[in-house]
């Protein structure tokens, strides 16, 4: 009896990698975000050069080196010597995003390059996290005598002063002041590899929809509703995406799911009488 066997798609095979929670594979599943624009992407390469710099580094180290030298030296390897940094020129390049391109040209956004210096941080045995800090992805490393939070673009390491300046712009646009002012502490918390993936497939959601590339779009919005299946905002904009593409029935489903799950959106009119349209363009 012959056997065959089908190899998934590139949707499939990020479903598999963000199904649980339970050992989440963060770089795994930030690099597969490429496979939509590098179909012919080897994973298993990417994530073997990865253990190579890892092992590199390892081989800098003093068996014996506490947490403050092995932080120094991962600086000095990522930043330095390796010349990772911001690609400050072309910022909402979508490349900036895939970590293929972003290990090739040494140039990318806050939250890629927090992506692989994280990877080699935890490998060093640091105690690193991501953090969604408002307009700029930061990292921080918890030491011995405390917590450094670090800038991912240079890994300066930024005091609460610095932070809370960065901060302020974001809380005057969003009224959080005075009253209603929250504690810096809120804004460093530790974001979960489910929050971090999500944060870069909108960074590429905001790149493709300001382009009009609505056959982009729709790709990202695909993943972006495996990974988080009841954000039915999602849904809307992938069905208005899909509206935008001619694919009517398509635009439907999503429509139709979004208007069935929240009750109390500014837009519902707006959607519902789109919806209509729709429906109407197909009879």
């Amino acid at each position: 009896m012959s056997l065959s066997y089908s190899v998934p798609t590139s949707l499939e095979y990020f479903a598999s990698l963000v199904q649980s929670d339970d050992h989440f594979p963060l770089l795994e599943a930030a690099a597969s975000l490429a496979q939509d624009e590098y179909p012919e992407l080897d994973m298993q390469q990417l994530l073997g050069d990865m253990d190579q710099l890892l092992a590199r580094i390892k081989r800098r180290l003093p068996a014996d080196a506490p947490a403050l030298q092995r932080l120094r030296i991962l600086n000095q390897f990522f930043f330095a010597d390796l010349g990772f940094g911001g690609n400050i020129n072309n910022y909402y390049d979508p490349e900036n995003s895939y970590l293929n391109a972003v290990m090739r040209t040494r140039r990318g956004i806050p939250i890629s390059l927090a992506v692989l210096w994280m990877e080699l941080a935890q490998g060093l045995g640091l105690h690193a996290r991501g953090i969604a800090f408002p307009g700029h992805f930061m990292v921080k490393v918890l030491l011995p005598k405390g917590q450094v939070v670090l800038d991912p673009i240079s890994g300066q390491s930024l005091s609460r002063e610095e932070l809370a300046e960065r901060l302020e712009p974001y809380k005057r646009r969003n009224g959080l002041v005075d009253d209603y002012d929250v504690p810096l502490g809120l804004y460093l918390q530790a974001a979960t590899p489910r929050d971090i993936i999500a944060r870069m497939l909108r960074n590429l959601k905001e790149v493709h929809r300001t382009q009009q590339d609505w056959q982009r779009l729709i790709a990202v919005l695909d993943r972006l509703i495996v990974l988080l299946p009841e954000a039915w905002g999602e849904w809307r904009d992938r069905g208005l995406a899909h509206a935008e593409r001619g694919n009517h029935a398509e635009a439907v489903v999503d429509l139709e799911a979004y208007l069935a799950h929240v009750e109390d959106g500014l837009d519902i009119d707006l959607v519902a009488d789109r919806l209509t349209a729709l429906r109407n363009s197909r009879g």
